[in-house]
């Protein structure tokens, strides 16, 4: 089993590392404490090919692997999670579903404006009703005058008041559940489309998170993706790459409460030693070290999978529990060592512990992923 990166991987990584070093970490702070979008750390983006990683070359992209997707994201993340999440459901969502299902007029239409970062992209699958249970979801495409009206909303939408393009999954037959549900490609000025207001959140203060709102909304039936009926089956392909890419951000958030920790416990002294040299301290870091490795593994295992297209569903949701559970165990962890300076948001651990949560809800909770790891394993024997 080789576990060696490949030189190209190896450089790619460097220029995700660079990038979060360069614009990221503590020049994030501010647009956190103001709940603000960092539009131009965000555009800088694009000219690394990063908004475009998953789109392929016919179409502008950079058109890498899944590989060295995860270690992107896990780069970014490491750096700040608000700016990974809102590259990586660009890319894995909105971007890989046009990709991934799209014809080749719609592909020729969308995929260069995203790759190039244009226009940013969101998808919308949850709704306020419906979150686990996604084919339970009632926003409704109705087909008129040769074209289909949308009415609805989509809730906790990354990119949904910055983002140009949307992919919308939508009811257009109410007496069928999965089988009902069909993709459509929304654009911002659409009449009859809008976003709500940014959420105040938990964490990720500098991503943009909102309702997408349908009233009357006509969409053309050029935009829709596929065939009628197929929408709910691309989505949960399309998540299937969404979780890897969410297990990577919980890679990428845990080694960054390491980096925290370990740095405080050197600078730190207390009964005249560092708080390093504690053997308790040490043991803990000893075991957020191994949780990181082991989560990287995982999820690297489920983008080489992905990459040689052999099954990887049961294997990234493998990798999304486990990476995401020791994101918020690390961040945890890091912010005992920090004591009372971890909570304070003048050292980066309280920033790091608040973006952790959302990898164990995102693209499906952490009872959703034991649920089909315990279906996988249960169906197989």
């Amino acid at each position: 089993m080789d576990f060696e990166l490949t030189p190209e991987q190896e450089e790619i990584r460097e220029v995700a590392r660079q990038f979060a070093e360069d614009e990221l970490g503590d020049k994030i702070a501010p647009f956190d404490e103001r709940h603000q979008f960092p539009f131009e750390i965000v555009n800088k983006l694009a000219p690394l090919g990063l908004l475009g990683v998953l789109v392929p070359e016919e179409y502008g992209g950079a058109g890498l692997d899944y590989v060295s997707y995860a270690l992107i994201v896990e780069e970014l993340c490491r750096g700040d999670a608000s700016v990974g999440i809102t590259m990586w459901a660009h890319n894995s969502l909105c971007s890989n579903h046009i990709a991934l299902h799209a014809s080749r007029e719609q592909k020729a239409k969308y995929l260069p404006r995203l790759a190039s970062g244009e226009t940013l992209g969101a998808w919308g699958l949850t709704e306020p009703g419906s979150g686990s249970d996604a084919a339970a979801l009632r926003t409704r495409a109705e087909p008129r005058d040769g074209g289909f009206v949308l009415n609805g909303s989509k809730a906790f939408i990354t990119n949904a008041s910055v983002g140009g393009i949307a992919v919308v999954m939508a009811r257009t037959d109410p007496g069928q559940k999965a089988k009902g549900i069909s993709a459509f490609i929304v654009e911002r000025g659409t009449k009859g489309f809008s976003a709500g207001r940014p959420y105040r959140k938990l964490g990720l203060h500098a991503s943009d998170t909102a309702e997408l709102i349908f009233e009357d909304a006509r969409v053309p039936a050029g935009n829709l993706i596929g065939e009628r009926g197929e929408g709910f089956v691309q989505a949960m392909k399309v998540l299937e790459g969404g979780r890897i890419a969410m297990a990577a951000m919980g890679v990428g958030i845990a080694q960054a409460a390491l980096d925290q920790a370990v740095k405080y416990m050197k600078q730190r002294s207390a009964f005249g030693k560092t708080l390093a040299e504690f053997n308790g301290l040490q043991g803990m870091i000893a075991e957020m070290a191994t949780d990181v490795e082991v989560a990287r593994l995982l999820t690297l295992r489920a983008a080489h999978l992905k990459d040689t297209g052999e099954p990887s569903a049961h294997a990234a949701a493998m990798a999304k529990l486990f990476a995401s559970e020791a994101a918020m165990k690390a961040a945890t962890r890091a912010v005992q060592i920090h004591g009372g300076a971890g909570y304070i948001t003048e050292f980066p651990v309280e920033r790091i512990f608040r973006d952790a949560k959302l990898t164990e809800i995102g693209e499906g909770t952490s009872e959703i992923q034991r649920l089909l790891i315990a279906r996988g394993i249960l169906e197989s024997v």
